[in-house]
């Protein structure tokens, strides 16, 4: 079944079609980008790779026992059929083997001939017709060959090795293709998670069930207990427990009302809620992580380079080895030398095939990123799994990921004629326009008040230091001191007030009014709890830990006090902690930097890995190479194990992949022939070559299986 869209090649993610085709520099089958359950489960290669197989393997084995029959007492079929038949019968029955069944092999390898990319599909391609060649050149004029080969049969043939060979590289492809079908499970996991339906309430109170697609935003969609959230939306009506296990990797249950968010593929437990649907179809948390997933296992890591750059060679130099194991058998080897040397450089051109290097870093990263996203910490690419593994300072925003990033209003003081309430119904209404995460604070703590918002005009964030604008005709400011320094406001002897409220740990922000200081209010925002396990996590795997807030530096040192933080950097602007970063880096350090916010944007994408917490702004999501999708800190210790993890496997790839070539090059040359009179058939060396690729398969796919969430 043809897919539409864009196709690419695994280990070659530049390469990119807007048809099914082979990579035209290593021959593999191109898979579509197209991130839905038709691609990811589309088996048309399989099948026909499967089909080439099963037809081959019973033609094979006739040609193998015809050639090898003689070796079994009392089975002279060559005396049976004669000679001649006994030959050509070879011949008629390798030819649907090679050029039927093996044709995607004569193939690929003609195409990395014309395209000037030599790869394993070479070095297959000339071995396999070398055989055939040579056999039937036998069988058409053996009076060529010199009389040492003659025998008494005449000169060999090698029909049966251009045959085993064949199937046992289509065997190595089934298998092959197989394995890599199971790294689309991550995916497939994902996409199970959206149900195929949604039931929408129309503004009549008549419930409806549509397809999932055909929801929009706006609609009011009912989710009853046991019920998977449809898409992202906000509660607006109903009070339930939502399993976020399946997207965040937490067990615990969240407990949701009306105004709380809710993310598509989450599952509904008790109650049963209304949802308004706020990011529906490719909007959604859910298709941006499979999106992200999706694009991270399509991208190649650094150490891809260094595979690459050493396949380029090593195709050319292997066809040298072979034929100088070819002229060094035809000089110095045994009679028949010409069938010795046949023998030896047909072995050599199989046994050599990098296909095992080149699938030693794509296939790692497949499968990390795919077990990555099972606990939610969504990997952009797979350079930022080499560079994690690296990684020797952590630079951390305090609101929102030190903490929880649901602040509390703790206090209002009214400095002067304006009640605590009218100050806080101003504030309130002008953070209803703000993304910061103190925002909330206020909104939660008017709506328990019940006190009454007002519009706002002239709205104006300013990055690191508040927010100002206009609310009932007043001019209102709110935010730190800095803010208030820029409106030429003074604070006078206010500020003993604040330095015993942040001595606590609380946050201070400032309100002006009209241009005059009016109070000041105290919010404190609660140490996640798995903070301090993961911070110690950290410092033990010799990770030094910096908190970089734009908070006040009494309120960051109460917080760094409690979870041991010796090294605190406060009052920082966007563009400070943007220079920390850099600061560090000049000083030689590998530096990952987690926040959540907007004024985190420029420090995460300056960092050698940014990680966005998943509860932040979207702008800090788009600027990191790491999302956490539980905004947990414990998310960060996920993933420095995993690139931990997935590098130790590419290695572990790469020296199987290197070792067996090393090995098996000077082996297939026949090295151990003259203490062991040993030569290896190149039939044996087509299996060895195709268990190489399983071998690095199977390896890979242990990561499906590790536990990232504690130290190995």
């Amino acid at each position: 079944m043809a897919l539409a869209g864009q196709y690419t090649c695994p280990m070659h993610p530049d390469v990119v079609t807007e048809a099914p085709a082979d990579c035209p520099l290593c021959g593999m089958a191109l898979e579509p980008m197209t991130v839905n359950r038709d691609a990811l489960t589309d088996d048309t290669e399989l099948r026909d790779m499967s089909r080439r197989f099963w037809t081959s393997l019973p033609l094979s084995a006739a040609v193998f026992v015809m050639a090898m029959g003689e070796l079994i007492p009392g089975f002279a079929i060559r005396q049976w059929l004669g000679a001649g038949l006994h030959g050509w019968l070879q011949a008629l029955l390798s030819v649907p083997v090679l050029f039927w069944c093996g044709s995607i092999v004569l193939g690929r390898g003609w195409a990395s001939i014309k395209n000037r990319a030599p790869n394993m599909w070479t070095l297959i391609a000339i071995g396999t017709l070398a055989a055939f060649g040579f056999s039937l050149t036998v069988l058409i004029a053996p009076e060529l060959f010199p009389a040492a080969m003659q025998g008494a049969h005449g000169p060999p043939l090698y029909f049966e090795a251009a045959v085993v060979i064949t199937s046992l590289v289509l065997l190595g492809q089934v298998l092959e293709l197989r394995a890599r079908g199971q790294t689309s499970l991550a995916l497939l996991g994902l996409l199970d998670l959206a149900p195929a339906d949604a039931r929408v309430v129309h503004d009549d109170g008549r419930e409806e069930a549509i397809a999932l697609d055909a929801v929009v935003r706006g609609q009011s969609l009912r989710i009853r207990p046991g019920e998977k959230v449809p898409v992202d939306g906000e509660v607006i009506e109903g009070y339930s427990s939502i399993d976020e296990s399946m997207l965040t990797g937490e067990p615990a249950p969240q407990e949701k009302q009306v105004g709380d968010a809710v993310a598509g593929g989450t599952v509904n437990q008790s109650g049963s809620l209304i949802i308004r649907a706020d990011h529906v179809g490719s909007d959604t948390l859910l298709a941006r992580i499979i999106g992200m997933v999706a694009s991270a296992q399509r991208s190649r890591a650094p150490i891809q380079r260094l595979a690459d750059v050493i396949a380029g060679w090593f195709v050319p130099i292997v066809i040298a080895a072979a034929v100088i194991a070819f002229a060094l058998w035809m000089v110095f080897g045994p009679e028949p030398r010409l069938s010795y040397a046949m023998v030896a450089a047909i072995s050599v051109l199989i046994i050599a095939c990098p296909c095992a290097l080149g699938l030693a870093t794509p296939m790692s990263v497949m499968v990390g990123v795919g077990r990555g996203a099972r606990d939610g910490v969504l990997i952009r690419d797979a350079e930022v799994l080499e560079t994690f593994a690296s990684v020797d300072t952590l630079v951390c925003d305090k609101t929102g990921t030190l903490t929880a990033g649901r602040p509390v209003l703790e206090s209002v003081d009214s400095l002067g004629n304006i009640s605590e309430d009218e100050l806080l119904g101003l504030a309130a209404s002008i953070e209803v326009a703000s993304e910061h995460p103190l925002a909330g604070a206020f909104d939660e703590a008017a709506r328990e008040r019940s006190v009454v918002l007002q519009s706002v005009e002239r709205f104006d964030a300013v990055s690191g230091q508040g927010v100002h604008g206009r609310v009932g005709g007043r001019e209102i400011a709110l935010g730190n001191e800095a803010l208030l320094e820029t409106c030429d406001i003074a604070l006078a002897d206010d500020r003993s007030r604040a330095e015993q409220l942040r001595a606590g740990g609380a946050t201070v922000v400032w309100i002006a009014v009209d241009g005059g200081l009016a109070g000041l209010c105290a919010i404190s925002d609660p140490i996640k709890p798995t903070t301090p396990s993961a911070l110690a996590a950290l410092r033990g795997s010799g990770i030094d830990v910096v908190m970089a807030t734009g908070d006040n530096a009494a309120t960051a040192a109460a917080v760094a006090r409690d979870l041991g933080v010796e090294r605190v950097h406060a009052d920082l602007l966007p563009g400070d902690k943007l220079a920390l970063v850099r600061e560090l880096q000049s000083a030689g350090r590998i530096v990952a930097m987690a926040g959540d916010g907007i004024n985190d944007a420029p420090a995460l994408a300056q960092a050698n890995v940014g990680i966005a917490m998943g509860t932040g702004t979207d702008i800090a999501m788009e600027s990191a190479a790491v999302t956490l999708v539980s905004g947990d800190l414990g998310g960060v210790v996920k993933a420095f194990r995993l690139s931990r993890l997935t590098m130790r496997n590419i290695r572990q790839n790469l020296f199987f992949a290197f070792a067996y070539n090393t090995l098996g090059v000077p082996i297939a040359a026949g090295a151990l022939y003259p203490w062991l009179g040993f030569l290896l058939s190149p039939m044996i060396a087509a299996a060895a070559m195709s268990l190489s690729s399983v071998s690095v398969i199977g390896n890979a796919l242990r990561l499906r299986r590790v536990d990232i969430s504690r130290d190995r």
